[in-house]
């Protein structure tokens, strides 16, 4: 992969690639848009077969933080990191110090917290070293539980298009990977009424779901399930060539990034009359719990939640926008996320005195 290239192809402000002979660690930070303000997007750990791959999700990453975080409101711009990594295996505290570090090298342009294979207490060791750092344990904690509950009022929205109400109960949820966002979105479907069935790579995690009222469906039969709503909730690239023509939902809405393989597959569930949440409007409640720290007096829970409430009208107005511009919803998103950027932008060309 052609790293300048590929940082022209999606927009991208900075790449950096950081490596500690030390501890081992291995990762790239993604800086996508710094128009709204500094860049905020957590650090995921994950055992990329390749470089090429790591990079490859990095600056997909980064650059759908630009637009989640545009879209929800917020006054930040988009970033990501990546350590290529197992997770359960392969973390020290001397990876983190060192990741630390590199995140104190960009003076603030970027901001992390944690993400899929990290953890609150990997960003306290991560504050030792740096203090652009958000979601410890002390302030808003682990953003899964929110953000679940931003995936929760974005289904309430697509089901309320599709069915005229957003009463979830009766309906039949496919929830695809159930860690801590998918756990924690299971409990609220199942709270709702509705019946979930779900699939993950680890047992453990799926019998988690089960002992709470879930139903397990094979990993290689999830996108085959007859259901009103399917979940991703694991990794990006789920909804591709292959696996729409398998899918039997009227819905999809979940937390994974870029569920899209490509923007065209966005298209490809329209034409087969499938509602669309994109990805970055329906997992936003993280990010704004996550952000609600930088607020002046820190952080509030409250504030926060409401703030996450939103996201009910916000993936409304997509529906709309795509409806009126006649346009699929993942493009009605961008839309909507850009005109953001492009107001902030042209207000920034007004000279202000130091």
């Amino acid at each position: 992969m052609k790293v300048l290239e590929s940082m022209a192809e999606y927009g991208h402000e900075q790449v950096v690639f950081c490596y500690d002979k030390t501890s081992g660690l291995k990762a790239i930070i993604g800086i996508h848009d710094t128009t709204l303000g500094p860049a905020l997007g957590g650090t995921r750990m994950w055992p990329y077969k390749t470089e090429e791959e790591a990079l490859f999700d990095v600056l997909r990453l980064s650059r759908g933080m630009t637009y989640k975080n545009s879209a929800m409101g917020l006054n930040i711009g988009g970033g990501k990191a990546v350590i290529i990594g197992d997770p359960r295996t392969d973390k020290s505290e001397e990876m983190f110090r060192a990741f630390g570090r590199f995140v104190h090298s960009l003076g603030g342009r970027y901001i992390t917290a944690e993400d899929v294979g990290t953890t609150t207490d990997d960003m306290a060791i991560i504050r030792t070293e740096t203090p652009h750092v958000k979601g410890l344990a002390d302030t808003s904690g682990d953003p899964s539980p929110v953000t679940a509950y931003g995936v929760f009022k974005a289904m309430q929205a697509a089901v309320f298009k599709i069915f005229g109400s957003d009463d979830l109960s009766g309906k039949t949820v496919t929830v695809q990977g159930v860690g801590a966002v998918g756990l924690a979105l299971v409990k609220r479907l199942i709270d709702a009424g509705a019946k979930v069935f779900v699939s993950d790579i680890f047992p453990d995690k799926v019998q988690e779901a089960v002992k709470i009222g879930a139903v397990s469906v094979p990993v290689d039969e999830v996108f085959d399930q007859e259901c009103d709503i399917f979940a991703p909730c694991a990794l990006g690239a789920v909804i591709n060539d292959e696996t729409v023509p398998r899918l039997k939902a009227s819905i999809v809405c979940g937390s994974a990034n870029n569920q899209l393989l490509e923007p065209r597959h966005g298209k490809v569930l329209a034409d087969k009359g499938i509602l669309y949440v994109p990805d970055f409007i329906a997992n936003g409640g993280g990010v704004i719990n996550v952000a609600d720290e930088v607020n002046v007096g820190g952080y509030n829970r409250e504030r926060a939640l409401k703030k996450v409430e939103g996201i009910y009208n916000t993936a409304l107005k997509v529906f709309k926008t795509a409806e009126e511009k006649g346009v699929g919803t993942h493009e009605a998103a961008d839309m909507v996320a850009e005109e953001r950027i492009a107001k902030a932008l042209a207000q920034k060309g007004m000279y202000l005195p130091k």
